[in-house]
């Protein structure tokens, strides 16, 4: 940034800040943000923005002041940028270190001949990652087998009881009440449970009728054994047409009904469904696991009542560090990793994981932070919901404050990479030469979303926030659109 060192330019340059602030109260002008404010000004009016709202806020982390504003303390739905705050209060309540505990153990006296006479249990610990079909460690048989390990190195070659699940460390309501209902029976509106399992959902392979309007023929569901019903009214659409399939269900219903089209040229589609009662789930398919390995379980899974009191641990079952679930959630958007984090913050805080004690543990994290938060609320913790509301200027005041903390270097790693990976992948490509932008989206119906950290080509740091809610254009022309603001950001002079 220029230095004016001459006290008459000076003092000319504020008179014209004064005079330009007063007649558009929406700016925040520097000198060097000319062409980003027309940028934003072109774009702003712009028939497709006619009725809806943009808002641009741009700090400089070094100055830790506002450098450009454009309705920046205008309240606007942030989609899943939202995951920004769930992850830093993660880093501050929860540590970069912390693991996620699921217990194995069994209750009952086991005989001389191997037979357990009691139960077996497993005991949740809100573990996003547990039997997630992502990774080789974490798949259902990867997990069973060290399971199933752990109940024969105890000596027990039979089980006359049951296998029971305990799923109480978070309340009994894992989707959040501002939910949409089109989103529910999606992968992405899960929910969270005391016990996830296979990240909650589930894989519904479809195979395209014979011809365009044909229906399509549901091939299997995966994993393998899940006590389903589909209903499908899925037909056979045009070639090159991609994933045009919704689900619905309700998280206590065993129903998916699937709605929509397959293109006719894919003959290995599949798409991913929210898994009803996943803490069931896991422990059905553990039932059927020991039973194919020579360990009879005389009893069908079910719910514990109540928490054993006088429980043997077999095993403590240990997630990745929060810093690589932090590193995915923020990567991928991934809600259910988003929500468990935020349910779990919520049980340290309150005791029960539960949506309002997450958000009483980010409340909380807030005000340690010391932000001003008027216009700003939040209702979840993936940012799914349609309540929750910022300001840009709140999330630029954010992310200053989260440039001062400890475990900033880390935060700043989960966050993808513009133009390299993530779900910022295929933007911003042609960025000049050292500039870097760190940021997470947001998008739904109507919303889209970018915020984080520019460091531009002079080593210059800001961090920023550009929201669009309610615009009257396609996903890809308001992605293009705000694309071009961001790169007139990291390209001020």
């Amino acid at each position: 940034m220029t230095t004016i060192r001459k006290k008459t330019s000076y003092l000319f340059t504020a008179f014209i800040f004064i005079a330009v602030a007063t007649i558009t109260p929406h700016y925040a002008i520097s000198q060097n943000t000319a062409n980003l404010q027309k940028t934003v000004t072109d774009i702003s009016k712009e028939e497709s923005m006619k009725h809806g709202s943009l808002a641009v806020s741009v700090y400089s982390i070094d100055r830790k002041s506002l450098v450009y504003g454009f309705n920046q303390q205008k309240s606007v739905i942030p989609a899943s940028v939202t995951k920004l705050i769930t992850t830093a209060a993660g880093f501050e309540k929860l540590g970069s270190g912390f693991r996620f505990r699921t217990t194995l153990g069994y209750s009952g006296n086991i005989d001389q001949n191997g037979t357990l006479h009691g139960n077996l249990f497993i005991i949740g610990g809100g573990d996003p990652l547990l039997g997630s079909y992502r990774y080789k460690q974490t798949v259902p048989d990867s997990l069973f087998i060290a399971w199933k390990r752990a109940v024969s190195a105890a000596g027990i070659k039979a089980v006359d009881g049951r296998v029971q699940y305990d799923a109480s460390i978070f309340d009994n309501h894992p989707i959040n009440d501002s939910w949409q209902w089109g989103d529910i029976g999606n992968y992405y509106g899960s929910g969270v449970n005391g016990l996830n399992f296979h990240e909650n959902m589930f894989f519904i392979h479809f195979t395209p009728g014979a011809r365009i309007g044909y229906p399509a023929t549901v091939s299997r569901t995966e994993p393998n054994g899940l006590a389903l019903h589909i209903i499908n009214e899925v037909t056979t659409g045009p070639a090159k047409t991609g994933d045009k399939v919704n689900v619905y269900g309700d998280p206590a219903s065993t129903i998916r009904t699937c709605s929509g089209t397959m293109p006719i040229d894919n003959r290995n589609f599949s798409v991913r469904a929210s898994l009803p009662k996943p803490g069931q789930a896991c422990a059905d398919l553990f039932t059927a696991y020991l039973r194919r390995n020579k360990i009879s379980v005389s009893g069908a899974a079910s719910e514990a009542l109540k928490r054993p009191s006088n429980m043997t641990t077999l095993l403590e079952y240990t997630s990745p560090t929060y810093f690589l679930i932090a590193q995915y959630t923020n990567m991928t958007s991934n809600n259910t990793y988003a929500e468990s984090i935020h349910r779990y913050m919520g049980y340290k805080t309150g005791g029960l994981g539960s949506a309002a004690n997450g958000c009483k543990a980010v409340e909380d994290y807030l005000k340690l932070l010391k932000l001003e938060r008027s216009g700003v609320s939040f209702e979840d913790g993936s940012g799914l919901s349609r309540k929750n509301r910022v300001t840009t200027d709140f999330l630029c005041r954010f992310l200053v404050e989260v440039s001062k903390a400890s475990y900033f270097e880390l935060f700043y790693k989960t966050l993808p990479s513009a133009g390299e990976n993530g779900t910022v992948k295929n933007m911003l490509k042609n960025l000049p030469d050292g500039v870097t932008i760190r940021m997470k989206s947001g998008s739904m119906g109507a919303i889209r979303a970018y915020s984080g950290y520019i460091t531009n080509a002079k080593g210059n740091q800001y961090c920023f926030a550009v929201i669009a809610n309610d615009y009257d254009c396609t996903e890809a022309q308001i992605k293009a659109k705000l694309e071009k603001i961001i790169f007139a950001i990291a390209t001020m002079e």
